[in-house]
């Protein structure tokens, strides 16, 4: 009994004291509990303020942006992946450093070129100073990276070599052939060109990541926690023929420099969809050197002077106020006008149609223009307005103008208005819309709408495949627009651009002389044009070629400036019947390429050393070696005369290569 009495009182003491604890676990936790509670409803900002914000942050995953290529998958513009290496020395063991940093700062010495010792001194501080990220290099392409992973250390990855990688994206221009104004940008300084231009589909949908704070100016990326992975963008096939391309941009160029012209420009456009398969700008930076980097085209609006005759005879044609009998007395080649003195280069008494257009006449086309519609201009500015040339075109590309062109309720409109405007005065459109009507012509009297993209994909699947675009489904009449096409064949034929017929290829256009800057004291300042098609019975495409400023001495006429830049795209371009072509270019008549287009030919700087690069395209050149790290200046355009450092000497990256090129 004694012994049971015992075990009792045990038992008791003991339950006692286990629901003593309980009791006291159970109050500290309903302390515990409070202070949390508190602390979640009464700090929550001081805590965020004091700890999370300042030592964490949510940091933004750039997305790619989608490639740019040409109508033949050439890539245009594409997104690169570059490195930026940092280095967590404070997570690699001092064993592990020491018994590895040697071969490490030997491997780095190879790779950069520079002494052992500069590697082995810092890495020696950042160890003792147990820097989490240290930044080691930036901008590594993908083969340089995948390198510099393999070394001592570095090969142990993240947790145990403290090797950290960031990705950033760079834009980069895949072919120089195009030129950087017409792909343009979009970027912090503003949109341009086709990249800008399509910017809402090229662009993707950016990620985010978690970054903890290193020190007062670094931050660690956190790459397995709360990481949204960015969604790169779409890819668009632009109109651009590479090939086309370079042609256009070849003649133009060359014929700039003959002339010393200021700048130049041209457009290509396919007839029955409206592509546009060219589009070359091109400004002179300092003597015979010219870069695309405006957009003249599009940006610019300008007297056009005669190219704007065929818009004003169509008018009158497709109102059956003129056909192929009509004639019109030019007399001497001056006739005054509302006090407004009008003149020819030349004379020849009574012009038919076609030598109204084909002789360039001034006199002649205001005479027909005011002797119809002086007492109702309306009526002839209403075909301009059918014609779409007082609106602004709706196109993808930024920055295009509005046409302006004076009308009777204008201010500065007189008598002598509806004259100027018939050939090619008192109106500012830009090249694109002049292009646009000139196809129209070509293609029949169906105006097409200019198209710059082919189609859209993402993955290797089509989201959007583009279809021409109607502007104006009958511009005139049949019988105004085959008088037209007659009319403009036979001012290649007879007229103004006869210097540029060829019998084996039919082309119609129409010759311009605009000066401008009228107004001003100084030298006289000419734009040379020239505007047509070809084949002229079954157009394929549209040309328009303009050449700003060429030196007056030289020559400032269309004919002889612009009109020799057309025939050499012409002659290029219609591969069936060529023209302009070296006979050592021709298999069975038809143009070898690879002898047409020269060959863009990669060149490297192996082991430090010096290729030979005379005798090579200086435009293909020169980017691969900027790319590769060099700094080049060069003089001239066209093939590569002569180098310096000459073949097989050994240079350095901080060297200057200088080229000079043949003209």
């Amino acid at each position: 009994m004694a012994v049971q009495n015992e075990f009792e009182k045990k038992r008791s003491k003991t339950l006692r004291w286990g629901y003593l604890f309980t009791g006291f676990a159970f109050v500290l936790f309903v302390v515990f509990l409070g202070r949390i509670l508190f602390l979640q409803n009464t700090n929550v900002q001081e805590i965020k303020d004091d700890y999370i914000n300042k030592n964490y942050r949510e940091a933004t995953l750039k997305a790619a942006r989608g490639n740019l290529y040409a109508s033949d998958g050439s890539i245009l513009a594409t997104t690169v992946m570059r490195y930026d290496v940092y280095v967590d020395f404070k997570i690699i063991k001092d064993t592990v450093y020491s018994n590895n940093i040697g071969a490490l700062t030997d491997s780095l010495s190879k790779m950069f070129g520079k002494p052992r010792s500069y590697f082995r001194d810092r890495f020696d501080q950042q160890k003792k100073a147990k820097n989490q990220y240290y930044s080691l290099i930036k901008g590594l392409d993908f083969d340089d990276y995948d390198r510099i992973r393999q070394f001592p250390i570095f090969k142990k990855g993240k947790n145990r070599g403290g090797f950290i990688v960031d990705r950033n994206y760079k834009r980069e221009l895949a072919t120089t052939q195009i030129g950087a104004g017409t792909i343009g940008m979009d970027n912090a300084i503003g949109k341009s060109g086709l990249e800008g231009a399509f910017s809402k589909f090229l662009t993707g949908t950016d990620g985010t990541r978690l970054e903890q704070r290193v020190n007062s100016s670094q931050w660690k990326p956190i790459d397995y926690w709360k990481v949204n992975e960015p969604i790169d963008g779409q890819d668009v096939y632009t109109t651009i023929d590479i090939r086309i391309q370079d042609i256009v941009h070849s003649a133009l160029e060359k014929q700039l420099v003959k002339f010393d012209g200021e700048h130049g420009t041209v457009l290509v456009m396919e007839v029955a969809t409206g592509k546009i398969k060219a589009m070359v700008n091109l400004r002179r930076t300092e003597p015979g050197i010219y870069v695309d980097a405006y957009n003249y085209a599009i940006k610019d609006n300008i007297e056009p002077g005669s190219t704007f005759k065929t818009i004003s005879l169509l008018a009158a044609m497709d109102d059956g106020f003129i056909d192929e009998k009509t004639t019109v007395n030019v007399g001497n080649g001056v006739w005054t006008y509302a006090k407004q003195r009008i003149s020819d280069d030349h004379g020849g008494g009574a012009y038919e149609i076609s030598d109204v257009l084909a002789k360039s006449s001034n006199v002649g086309t205001a005479k027909l223009i005011t002797q119809f519609y002086a007492d109702k201009p309306q009526v002839f500015l209403d075909h301009l307005r059918r014609w779409k040339l007082f609106d602004k075109m709706d196109i993808e590309l930024p920055g295009i103008t509005r046409p302006r062109i004076l009308t009777p309720k204008s201010k500065t409109w007189n008598a002598a208005t509806l004259a100027s405007i018939s050939y090619g005065y008192a109106t500012n459109i830009n090249l694109l819309q002049l292009t646009t009507f000139y196809n129209g012509i070509a293609n029949k009297g169906k105006m097409l709408e200019p198209l710059f993209i082919e189609r859209i994909s993402k993955d290797g699947r089509t989201l959007y495949d583009a279809k021409p675009k109607v502007m104006v489904n009958k511009m005139a009449s049949e019988k105004a627009i085959t008088m037209m096409t007659n009319a403009l064949t036979q001012a290649v034929e007879k007229g103004t651009a006869k210097s540029i017929f060829t019998p084996n290829l039919k082309m119609a256009g129409k010759t311009g002389t605009a000066r401008f800057e009228y107004w001003k004291p100084g030298p006289r300042k000419y734009r040379a044009s020239f505007a047509g098609f070809y084949p002229a019975d079954n157009p394929k495409y549209t040309c328009y070629v303009m050449i700003s400023e060429p030196d007056n001495s030289k020559s400032f006429y269309g004919s002889t400036v612009a009109a020799p830049v057309f025939k050499e795209i012409a002659g290029k371009t219609f591969l069936k019947t060529p023209q302009n072509i070296e006979k050592e270019m021709l298999v069975d008549n038809k143009v070898d390429l690879s002898k047409m287009i020269p060959q863009n030919v990669k060149v490297a700087v192996t082991n430090r050393m010096m290729p030979k690069v005379t005798g090579l395209i200086g435009k293909n050149i020169i980017p691969q070696l900027e790319n590769q790290g060099y700094r080049v200046d060069y003089k001239g355009v066209g093939k590569i005369k002569e180098q310096f450092p000459l073949e097989g000497t050994i240079i350095n990256k901080d060297q200057r290569i200088y080229l000079q090129l043949q003209n």
